[in-house]
């Protein structure tokens, strides 16, 4: 009878990553996730639709910048995938202690991540701008906007680790909300302190700047709140804390793949940038105003990329395999669906999305064709995120971090330095080769790491 007891307990409470339906379980849990991920791309578009009405100086000054936001937003990631593959496999293997433990050490890396990006970017912010342009105002805007998204990069960082413990848990309503409260925030707080309004001063990027990490900060204090007062799968206690080496290892063993992964994001806007800069500085300004596009569209995968993280380790840590296979099977269904319908929306109305920056007669000319053959490659892409999605939840980012160093670096960068001799318009064909093979790497990797670790 006492055996019989502990069972029934042990099934209540099983998490529902471990239970529910697996269809049901990747709508539940990623639709707050994607909607939430949306509304931040959303407001990045916004941002970039402000900055675009002070000139299109003032755009490229932002789009030169934007680098260093990605690679922050890379380091984030890798800490934010650490922490959730981890602590989800520490509750489903149901050992409590050891997932608030991981936890708060999750806490501890972010702090110390933002503490490092400050002191670089008060130090190099102007020195990494200049590499870029020549112009005066182009390169005293650059260096403002990274300086003030650097030294009050706290938001970034304790935003990301606040909302993967909700993710981890299964609770991703809450991460829709802090998101939805930081969008909503900067929305309205963009044109006051860009442009003046109620009798603030006309801050112009800086402002733009500044209206970004205020937003992040209050959603972050949002985000712990709400982990505090309700998330009562982990436990945060700050008094009793002491950093673990053996946990924080695993962490980064677990992330640094990820972040490498991410920031190669940042390394291919800026060598694409060093690649454009010759043609004009509009082009440069385009590839800005196309990342930002690119990832209204790509959010939503990336937040089932988010869900599906979590319940991969989960299952993984119960010894479902079976529900790892069918998860996966969903995800990727779910994951090529929207970027099918992505692909039509670029290709049939790419003067109209481009008119949101107030884009002019060179841009659009310059725009309107390659966002059609970028296009292109739109639905491989979204396959090759899900498959390493799946492999970092199994712990195996190294294959993970090779899809993308194939996807983003190897094959792209060198293509786009190539095709750039022949013309400008074809230097986007890059883009779709490079998924294409990254695809095919994807699928090759994941049924290696699959057949070797689901028997």
């Amino acid at each position: 009878m006492a055996a019989e007891a502990e069972k029934v307990e042990a099934g209540q409470k099983e998490n529902k990553m471990g239970t529910m339906p697996e269809g049901k379980l990747i709508i539940t849990m990623s639709f707050p996730i994607m909607l939430s991920m949306l509304i931040q791309a959303l407001y990045n578009i916004v941002d970039s639709a402000f900055v675009a009405r002070i000139s299109e100086s003032a755009l490229t000054a932002v789009s030169l910048a934007f680098p260093v936001q990605l690679f922050m937003i890379a380091v984030a990631t890798g800490a934010g995938v650490g922490v959730n593959a981890l602590l989800s496999r520490k509750l489903g293997q149901h050992k409590q202690d050891e997932a608030d433990a991981v936890a708060m050490n999750g806490v501890f890396l972010a702090v110390v991540c933002w503490l490092v990006f400050a002191v670089l970017g008060l130090l190099f912010g102007k020195s990494f701008i200049a590499l870029f342009t020549t112009d005066a105002a182009v390169r005293e805007m650059g260096t403002s906007y990274v300086t003030v998204c650097t030294v009050a990069s706290c938001g970034v960082f304790l935003l990301f680790v606040a909302e993967r413990l909700m993710q981890a848990t299964g609770n991703t309503v809450y991460h829709m909300i802090t998101q939805l409260i930081g969008a909503l925030i900067n929305c309205v707080l963009d044109p006051i302190m860009i442009f003046g309004l109620f009798g603030f001063p006309r801050l112009g990027t800086t402002g733009a700047a500044l209206a970004t990490v205020t937003a992040q900060i209050i959603a972050m204090s949002i985000g712990f709140f709400i982990n505090v007062r309700f998330n009562h799968d982990v436990r945060l206690k700050p008094r009793s804390f002491r950093p673990n080496g053996a946990i924080l290892g695993e962490v980064l063993k677990i992330g640094l793949p990820a972040a490498v992964t991410q920031s190669l994001a940042s390394v291919l806007t800026i060598g694409l940038n060093r690649i454009l800069m010759p043609f004009s500085m509009t082009a440069v300004g385009f590839y800005g105003v196309y990342y930002k596009l690119q990832n209204f569209l790509f959010m939503p995968v990336f937040g089932l990329n988010n869900a599906l993280i979590p319940m991969i380790g989960y299952n993984f840590g119960a010894k479902k395999y079976d529900r790892i296979h069918r998860i996966t099977k969903y995800a990727l269904l779910l994951s090529v669906g929207i970027m099918a319908g992505g692909t039509v929306l670029f290709e049939l109305l790419p003067r109209p999305l481009l008119a949101l920056f107030k884009a002019s007669e060179e841009m659009l000319a310059i725009g309107v064709p390659a966002i059609r053959i970028i296009a292109l490659s739109i639905c491989f892409a979204g396959a090759s995120v899900i498959l390493c999605g799946c492999m970092q939840g199994l712990g195996r980012g190294n294959e993970s971090l090779l899809v993308t160093l194939l996807r983003q670096i190897v094959i792209l960068l060198p293509l786009a330095v190539l095709l750039a001799r022949v013309s400008l318009h074809a230097v986007w064909l890059a883009f779709p080769l490079a998924e294409i093979v990254g695809c095919i790497a994807a699928m090759l990797l994941h049924r290696r790491v699959t057949g070797r670790m689901l028997r």
